[in-house]
């Protein structure tokens, strides 16, 4: 047996290998006990059970070996949602809220449509649809196990206004008549000798959610250069991509006819998010 207190001292384990081991160590404690983390503060004296420990010992060291809080908890907030994460999926970061951000200052007619491309957990086409609950949203992943955790987020959600299914970008949405407002994408965009993705969080996350060819641009190439088939007149494009991209996704959007090009930084202050509007 062990008392809360106690238990949490066990995050000096974490320190070599986390940048916030205490705050790790706290959300597995809380996801053991299924309590918040007032609670830990409240009671430390609270004893906590031998199966309990165990539990709370091996996701330990599972963190200890690199493997993401989210995978481990089974969930990361995102906009103003609690979302289910699984290694199907990358995991919702913090900078794509810029995305959400951005797509919302738009103005966007009420009753419009909107397209997600690459939804992986749902996040960024279940936070507009929560936002925007006028609009139809459609949104779409490849990987089938993507497509399943997004339908069970837009379930938890109890959101109507969403559609979601299986595609490879626009391959499933040849055959209908749908056109949209809005395509919004978080794509794969990191190239595929980046030294990052030896290290940290990512190790664990899916590569086909991550790793877009030689330069990061292959998928990006790919929705800039469709999206203008299944834009509705005046229609834009919000795609989120790295620090170093900015000019070359500007830059394929100006060819690819669109206007009102702009880049936003993230809370890093990086380029993080360009627009374009399709005339």
């Amino acid at each position: 047996m062990a008392n809360v207190s106690e238990l949490l001292q066990l995050s000096a384990k974490l320190q070599p290998t986390s940048d916030s081991p205490q705050l790790d160590c706290e959300l597995l404690l809380c996801h053991v006990l299924d309590v918040d983390r007032t609670w830990l503060r409240t009671w430390p004296e609270k004893q906590v059970s031998s199966a309990q420990k165990s539990l709370f010992i091996s996701l330990l060291d599972q963190r200890f070996e690199g493997m993401p809080i989210a995978y481990l908890v089974g969930s990361r907030g995102f906009w103003s949602m609690d979302l289910k994460v699984s290694s199907d999926t990358l995991i919702p970061r913090p900078e794509t809220e810029l995305l959400i951000e951005m797509a919302l200052n738009l103005n966007l007619p009420r009753h419009s449509c909107g397209l997600d491309l690459g939804t992986g957990t749902g996040a960024i086409a279940l936070a507009l649809a929560s936002e925007r609950q006028d609009m139809q949203w459609i949104a779409v992943d490849s990987q089938s196990g993507a497509v399943e955790l997004a339908k069970a987020n837009c379930d938890h959600q109890q959101l109507a206004n969403v559609t979601i299914f299986q595609s490879s970008w626009f391959d499933a949405l040849k055959a209908t008549n749908n056109t949209f407002d809005l395509i919004v994408s978080n794509p794969p965009y990191i190239a595929a000798n980046d030294p990052h993705l030896v290290v940290g969080d990512v190790r664990f996350e899916p590569p086909s959610a991550l790793v877009s060819g030689a330069d990061g641009l292959d998928d990006i190439k790919i929705i800039i250069s469709q999206s203008s088939a299944y834009l509705n007149t005046n229609g834009w494009l919000v795609i989120e991509h790295g620090y170093n991209q900015r000019q070359a996704v500007r830059d394929l959007m100006c060819a690819a006819g669109f206007s009102k090009v702009a880049t936003q930084q993230d809370y890093n202050h990086l380029d993080r998010v360009t627009l374009g509007q399709y005339k």
